[in-house]
């Protein structure tokens, strides 16, 4: 099957990562969310990132332009009833995403292959929300999308050949390495991550070293290109907490325990660089260790 136009949900940090690279690749893309102002914004950002880049000398103002041009916007999800591909990356809620897909399966043609960008959630579950188990994939990407060469390609339980093999060669022509991974909890790069990051969190509630230490040493000592608190607010604190949730719940084991300093840290809106604190303060425009709070 051809892909020709893609149907992203989500027009946040991943969603919009996702368009441009699509775009970029001459897909036409729809990139939809629930208010204009949000799809907005997503376009205001890709726009100064492509500027950055120009500036750079790594991106033409025509190769600019072309990308932008071949992105739509849309508040309606009856916008994707001629779509190929629909990516869904919206909010860490199966309950949420069900019902998106579930509507969108009432809107979509056949041939129409959906896919999640959850990072952790199983696939087979939200594919039972459609009546096209077999063509439901997982389509993990990384972030920042345009940046990380990964993305982890999770075959659901009734996932068909052909579905796989689409979904492959949609990847590769991203110029993104595609890995096959098992429909799991976590998958593969964020069940090992958060193994690490576990026993990071436990080395800071022991007292072992402070977080600006635990995270010169990873770099210094691991050869990490960032620290373990450094891209866990890069990412998002609300989505980390997530995913360690999801690993619990279905794996019922002591090790995937939820962080009771990271819960209290979202619990109070610190969700990292996207709202100015986190395991840092970057209220200030830049980095710096917290000294409002005790961790």
């Amino acid at each position: 099957m051809e892909i020709k136009k893609i149907f992203v949900v989500g027009a946040g940090f991943m969603g919009t990562g996702i368009a441009q690279v699509s775009s970029a690749a001459g897909y036409q893309v729809v990139l939809w969310d629930t208010k204009k102002e949000l799809v907005t914004a997503s376009l205001e950002r890709m726009d100064q990132a492509l500027a950055n880049r120009i500036a750079k000398g790594k991106l033409t103002q025509e190769a600019k332009d072309e990308l932008l041009l071949g992105i739509s916007i849309s508040e309606d999800l009856n916008d994707a009833k001629d779509a190929d591909l629909i990516i869904e990356a919206i909010i860490e809620d199966e309950a949420i995403k069900c019902d998106v897909f579930k509507k969108l399966d009432a809107i979509c043609p056949k041939h129409t292959i959906f896919a999640s960008n959850t990072s952790a959630l199983p696939i087979s579950n939200l594919a039972n929300a459609t009546r096209r188990e077999a063509q439901f994939i997982g389509l993990h990407f990384f972030s920042p999308v345009p940046v990380m060469k990964l993305v982890e390609i999770v075959k659901g339980l009734k996932t068909s050949s052909e579905t796989s093999e689409t979904a492959k060669a949609y990847i590769a022509s991203l110029g993104k390495a595609g890995v096959l991974v098992k429909d799991a909890p976590g998958f593969l790069v964020n069940r090992i991550m958060h193994a690490f990051r576990q026993e990071v969190l436990t080395c800071l509630e022991e007292g072992v070293a402070s977080i600006e230490d635990i995270d010169t040493a990873v770099k210094l000592g691991l050869g990490h290109p960032m620290g373990p608190f450094e891209l866990n607010d890069f990412a998002g604190l609300d989505i980390g907490a997530a995913t360690i949730q999801t690993l619990y719940e279905n794996f019922k084991d002591p090790k995937w325990r939820p962080n009771l300093t990271m819960k209290k840290l979202v619990a109070a809106g610190d969700l990292g660089r996207k709202t100015g604190k986190g395991w840092y303060d970057y209220t200030a425009g830049e980095k710096r260790p917290r000294t409002d709070i005790n961790l």
